[in-house]
C-alpha cells in the first residue's frame, strides 16, 4: 500500500531511490574520471554552505581547491571541472528515469483531469449527449518543435527509457549496467544537429509514446462514450515542425522537408505494419486471414523495399479494414473487433502522414521575397508598378488584380528561391502524405492584413488557384496582439480572401506567440494581453460567420506560457472560442510531460478534459465582470510601464551580453538554428529570440520574464488599500490563480545567492539590486495572496521536485559563474587565448547541463 499524500509518495519512489542509486553511480569505477565520485559531493557541500555565507562562486570555488585540491595547477583544476560537470549531467538523467518511473504512482491516471472523470461526471449529470456533441467537434493538436531547450543524443535517449523500465521493475542488475553505460556514452556532439537530425529525434516520440498513447485515448473515447464503431473525429491530432519551420532557420531546405515529410510516413507505416503483424495472430478466420496477410505484404514493401513508391493507398487500406470489420460482425460473433477498431481508430488519427508538417517563415522575409515578385511581373500588370510606395489599402485593391505565373528558378535570391519552393513542396507532400501531410503556412511577426494577403497571392502565381492551405498569421508583440481584431476584420471582408476561407469550410486558424509576448511586454501584460486578443479575434470571427482556431505558441516554462498549462485552458470561458486546443510542445516538455506512455496519456487526458470543462461543465459560467476586467486592465497596465522601465534600462542589453550565458547559447550544439534572427554581430534586442532570451535569465537562477512586473502591481493596490480587490479576483478567477501559479514556479526556481556578487559590481550593482528588489516584493505579495507559507505550498511534490533539481545542479552553476567572472577578467587584462577559450567552453559545457537538468527550464 502506497503513502497517502502525493509529497510522501514523492519522498519514498523519487527522492529516496534517488539517494540509493546516485550512491551506487558515484562509486561505480571509472577509471578516467577517478576520484570525481568522492570530491563532488563534498564540492556540493561547500557550495550550499558557501552561499549561506555569502560568499561568491569565485570564493567557493578557491576554498574548495585550497581544502582538497592541494598542490593542484591551473589545468589539474580545469579537468576537475569538466568531470564535475560530465558527473552531474548523469545524474541528471538518472533523476529523470527515477521520476519518469513513479509516474503512475504520483499521478491517479483515472482521477481528476482524466477522461474517465469527464464521463462519470457527465453521465451523474445527465450531460452524455452534450458531451458526445461536444466531442464529435473537439480537438487537441500538440504541435511538437525542435526549439533548443534539450538536445540529448538518441544514446542517451535510449539509456533514459532502458533506465526507467528497470527502474520500474526494481531490477537492480540492469540499473547498475546503464548506470555504468550512462558513465561511458558521450552527451555531447561534436557538431551541431542538422534539422533532419532534430527531426528524426522527435519521431521517436511518435512512434514510441504517441503512437500507442493517442490510439488509446481514441479508442477509449469511443468504447466509452460513443460505444458504436469507429470514431468518425478523432479526439487527438499532432502537429510536427523541424524540417518545415523556416523562420529564422538557414538551415532548413525544401530537400530537408520533404526528407522530413518522408520519414513521417515511413514511420507511421513500419508502426501500421507491426499492428498488422499482431492483429494476423488473432484474426485467422477465413477470408479475413488473406485480406490482413494482403496489407501486411503491401505495407512491407512500402516501409522496406520502396524508394518512395506507396504499394496501397490510404483509401486502399480503410476500405480493406472496413470489409474485415463487416466480415467480423456478420461471420465472426465480432471476435476482436476491439482489437481491429482500435487499430482502425489510429489509422483515422495518422493517416500516411503520423503528423501534419507546418511550414512557417518571418513576415520580414516575405516582405523582401514580394517586392522580388512584383519585380518581375510587372511589365504584365501596370497597375502594380511602384508598388512598394502604395498605401496599404491601395496594395489590397492592387492585389485584387495581379495576374501571372512565376516559378521559383526564375529568381536569383536564394531566400525569393526557397520560400516559394517551401510553397510548392505542400502541394508535393499532400500528393505522398494526403492533405493533412502539410496544410498550414505560418507567418510570424504577422503585422498587417496584407501579410496574409501577399502570401495567398504568391499561391495563385505558383499556379496553385485554389490552395488546401490555411493560412495562419502569428501575433507575438503586445501591439500586435491589440491589432489583430482589425487584421482579421480587414481579411474576412476581402473578397479574395474570403473566397479562399470559404474554401477551408470557414475555419481560420491563427497562433498567439507566449514566448515573444513575454519578451516583448511582460509576464502579466502578455498573457492578459493574449487573453483579451482571443476574446476580441472570437467576437470577430462570430460577427462574420468564421470559426475561429487558436494554435498558441508556448514553451516549457511560465515565462514562456507553460506551467500548469491545462489550469489554463480550463479556466477560459465562453467569450473565448475553444472548440480545439493547440500548442507548441518543445524541449523538455516534450520529455517530461509527454515522454512516457503513463506521462503522455496523463497529459493528453487533461488537455481533453480542460476543452471538456469549458465547453460542457461550464458553458454558463460567467465570465469577468467589468470591474475585474478594469482590476486586470490596471493590473497588467502597472506591470508593463515596470517591464518596459526595466527593459529600456541602459544596462539592460549590456548586462545580458555580459554577465549572462546569452552569447553561449550560439555556441551549444543543442539545435540546429542560430541564437537571433539577423546576422548582425551588434545585439539588437528585436532580433533575440525567446529561447535563449528566457534561458539566460534561467540560467543566472532570476528568471525575469516570469515574474518582472507582477509585484509592482500587486504592491499599487497594497499600497493604496485596495488589497481586497485583487485577493478577490484570485479567489474568483481560476485564470488569474494559474498566472499566480505559474509565477509561483519562476520565483521557486530563482536563487539569488548564485549572483549576489554582483550587487558589489560598479557597472551593474544598481541593475542586480533591481531585479532582486522586484523578486523579493512578487514573493512576498504571492504569499500573501495565496495564504501560502512557501512558494508553491499547493504543489508540495512539484516543490520537492525543483528542489531537488536545483541541488543536483548547484555545482554546476557555481562552475559557471566561476568560469565566467574569470572569462571577464582574462578578458579585461588581455590574459593567454587559449586559457580563455577553455573556460569559454566549460560555460558552454555547463550551460548544456544545466538546460537538460531544469525540465522546462526555458
Amino acid at each position: 500500500m502506497y503513502p497517502t499524500t502525493r509529497i510522501e509518495r514523492f519522498n519514498e519512489e523519487v527522492q529516496l531511490k534517488y539517494q540509493l542509486f546516485n550512491s551506487i553511480f558515484m562509486t561505480l569505477p571509472f577509471r578516467e574520471i577517478d576520484n570525481t565520485g568522492v570530491l563532488l559531493p563534498l564540492f556540493s557541500e561547500i557550495c550550499e554552505e558557501g552561499y549561506r555565507q555569502g560568499k561568491n562562486p569565485e570564493q567557493i570555488f578557491n576554498g574548495f581547491a585550497e581544502k582538497y585540491l592541494q598542490e593542484a595547477d591551473e589545468q589539474e583544476k580545469i579537468d576537475l571541472m569538466f568531470r564535475f560537470i560530465q558527473y552531474v549531467e548523469r545524474q541528471i538523467v538518472l533523476f529523470d528515469a527515477i521520476e519518469d518511473a513513479a509516474f503512475s504512482k504520483l499521478h491517479h491516471l483515472e482521477g481528476s483531469g482524466s477522461i474517465r472523470d469527464s464521463r462519470e461526471k457527465a453521465e451523474n449529470n445527465g450531460l452524455m449527449p452534450e458531451l458526445r456533441e461536444f466531442l464529435s467537434d473537439f480537438q487537441v493538436r500538440p504541435v511538437l518543435t525542435a526549439h533548443p531547450t534539450q538536445f540529448y543524443p538518441g544514446s542517451v535517449l535510449g539509456i533514459i527509457t532502458d533506465l526507467t523500465v528497470a527502474i520500474k521493475n526494481n531490477n537492480l542488475g540492469d540499473i547498475k549496467k546503464l548506470l555504468a553505460q550512462l558513465g561511458k556514452t558521450p552527451f555531447i556532439k561534436k557538431e551541431k544537429p542538422t534539422p533532419y537530425d532534430e527531426a528524426v529525434s522527435l519521431i521517436w516520440y511518435l512512434e514510441n509514446v504517441f503512437y500507442q498513447s493517442a490510439g488509446d485515448i481514441s479508442s477509449y473515447v469511443q468504447d466509452a462514450i460513443y460505444k458504436d464503431g469507429a470514431l468518425k473525429h478523432p479526439v487527438v491530432a499532432l502537429g510536427f515542425w523541424p524540417g518545415g519551420d523556416r523562420d529564422g532557420n538557414p538551415f532548413v531546405t525544401t530537400e530537408t522537408t520533404v526528407k522530413v515529410a518522408d520519414r513521417l510516413r515511413t514511420s507511421v507505416l513500419k508502426c501500421y505494419y507491426k499492428d498488422i503483424r499482431q492483429l494476423k495472430r488473432k484474426l485467422t478466420f477465413k477470408g479475413v486471414n488473406d485480406k490482413l496477410e494482403d496489407i501486411e505484404d503491401k505495407l512491407y514493401r512500402s516501409v522496406y523495399y520502396s524508394k518512395g513508391e506507396i504499394f496501397i493507398t490510404l483509401d486502399e487500406l480503410k476500405k480493406a479494414l472496413s470489409e474485415i470489420r463487416e466480415l467480423l460482425v456478420t461471420q465472426h460473433q465480432s471476435l476482436y473487433a476491439d482489437e481491429l477498431d482500435g487499430f482502425i481508430n489510429k489509422v483515422n488519427l495518422f493517416g500516411f502522414h503520423f503528423a501534419s508538417l507546418d511550414i512557417r517563415q518571418n513576415s520580414h522575409i516575405h516582405d523582401k521575397v514580394f517586392e522580388d515578385v512584383i519585380k518581375s511581373i510587372e511589365g504584365d500588370n501596370p497597375e502594380i508598378k511602384g508598388y512598394k510606395g502604395f498605401t496599404d489599402d491601395e496594395k489590397i485593391k492592387a492585389l485584387a488584380s495581379i495576374k501571372g505565373n512565376i516559378v521559383p528558378e526564375d529568381f536569383e535570391d536564394e531566400n525569393t528561391r526557397k520560400t516559394l519552393e517551401s510553397i510548392l513542396v505542400i502541394k508535393k507532400i499532400q500528393q505522398q502524405n494526403g492533405e493533412l501531410g502539410s496544410n498550414r503556412y505560418i507567418i510570424s511577426n504577422n503585422e498587417s492584413a496584407l501579410n496574409v494577403l501577399e502570401l495567398l497571392t504568391l499561391f495563385g502565381l505558383l499556379g496553385w488557384k485554389n490552395p488546401s492551405v490555411d493560412i495562419v498569421p502569428l501575433f507575438e508583440t503586445v501591439d500586435d496582439l491589440e491589432d489583430a481584431g482589425n487584421v482579421m476584420t480587414l481579411l474576412y471582408e476581402n473578397e479574395k480572401y474570403g473566397a479562399h476561407l470559404k474554401s477551408r469550410g470557414n475555419k481560420q486558424h491563427i497562433m498567439l506567440g507566449f514566448s515573444d509576448g513575454t519578451k516583448d511586454g511582460g509576464y502579466l501584460m502578455a498573457n492578459w494581453g493574449i487573453y483579451k486578443a482571443k476574446e476580441n479575434l472570437t467576437l470577430v470571427a462570430r460577427e462574420h460567420d468564421v470559426k475561429v482556431v487558436f494554435f498558441d505558441g508556448r514553451g516549457g516554462p511560465p515565462a514562456r506560457g507553460g506551467g500548469k498549462t491545462h489550469k489554463f485552458y480550463a479556466s477560459l470561458g465562453s467569450t473565448i472560442e475553444n472548440n480545439e486546443i493547440q500548442i507548441t510542445i518543445q524541449g523538455q516538455t516534450i520529455s517530461s510531460n509527454f515522454g512516457t506512455l503513463d506521462s503522455c496519456r496523463f497529459n493528453l487526458e487533461n488537455l481533453i478534459s480542460a476543452g471538456i470543462t469549458n465547453g460542457v461543465f461550464n458553458r454558463d459560467k460567467k465570465q469577468f465582470s467589468l470591474e475585474q476586467r478594469n482590476l486586470f486592465d490596471k493590473l497588467a497596465s502597472l506591470s508593463y510601464e515596470k517591464y518596459m522601465a526595466f527593459k529600456g534600462h541602459p544596462k539592460f542589453l549590456p548586462y545580458l551580453e555580459k554577465m549572462s550565458t546569452l552569447n553561449y547559447y550560439s555556441k551549444a550544439n543543442i539545435g540546429s538554428r542560430p541564437s537571433k534572427r539577423s546576422k548582425s554581430a551588434e545585439l539588437d534586442f528585436n532580433d533575440l529570440r525567446a529561447i535563449p532570451f528566457v534561458g539566460s535569465w534561467s540560467q543566472l537562477k532570476q528568471n525575469v520574464p516570469g515574474f518582472f512586473g507582477l509585484g509592482t502591481a500587486l504592491n499599487h493596490f497594497e499600497n493604496n488599500g485596495e488589497w481586497q480587490q485583487v485577493k478577490d479576483l484570485y479567489e474568483d478567477s481560476l485564470f488569474f490563480r494559474t498566472l499566480i501559479e505559474n509565477s509561483m514556479m519562476s520565483l521557486t526556481k530563482s536563487f539569488f545567492p548564485l549572483t549576489a556578487y554582483m550587487k558589489e559590481d560598479d557597472e551593474f550593482g544598481e541593475f542586480w539590486q533591481i531585479i532582486y528588489d522586484e523578486f523579493l516584493l512578487t514573493q512576498k505579495l504571492l504569499l500573501k495572496i495565496s495564504g501560502y507559507e512557501e512558494l508553491m505550498e499547493n504543489y508540495p511534490d512539484g516543490r520537492a521536485s525543483i528542489k531537488v533539481r536545483e541541488h543536483i545542479v548547484l555545482p554546476l552553476l557555481t562552475i559557471q559563474q566561476y568560469a565566467l567572472n574569470r572569462i571577464r577578467k582574462m578578458k579585461h587584462n588581455g590574459t593567454d587565448d587559449t586559457l580563455l577559450e577553455v573556460y569559454e567552453k566549460i560555460v558552454t559545457r555547463s550551460l548544456f547541463g544545466n538546460i537538460n537538468a531544469s525540465r522546462n527550464s526555458a
